[in-house]
Parts: C-alpha cells; structure tokens; sequence
C-alpha cells in the first residue's frame, strides 16, 4: 500500500496528485492519501467516483482526513 501526504497542500492539489500516483499504480493497488484542506471531503469522493476507484475508507486521521483509494 503506498501512502500520499498531501497536508499543507489546498484542493485540487491533493486531488491531482492522488490521480498522478494512481496511473502508476496496478488495478487493485491502495493508494492512502492524507489530507488536510477540507475540501477534500468532497472532492476526494467525487475524484474516486468519476475516475472508477473505490473509496474505500474517509476517516479523520490526526487533524487530517485519511483516504484508503483501490485503484479501478
């Protein structure tokens, strides 16, 4: 499972970054992302959605919310 620190950073940089990590990933893999704009509450789920990964975890995590994302 490979992990993404996007803290600090605003949406959509965590978004896009998340997508860049995934393309060069394998179906199946996790991606966990950590995130602290809170934007990425909506944006993160709507990325997942549109793009065909599952999310399958959005919890908060140490002031930041954790995604777990399985690539599609």
């Amino acid at each position: 499972m490979q992990e993404l620190d996007a803290r600090g950073l605003l949406c959509p940089l965590p978004v896009l970054k998340a997508r860049k990590r995934l393309l060069g990933m394998q179906t199946g893999e996790a991606l966990v992302v950590l995130a602290d704009d809170p934007m990425a509450a909506i944006d993160m789920p709507h990325f997942c959605a549109e793009a065909g990964h599952d999310l399958l975890e959005q919890q908060p995590r140490d002031g930041a919310l954790r995604f777990v994302i399985r690539r599609g």
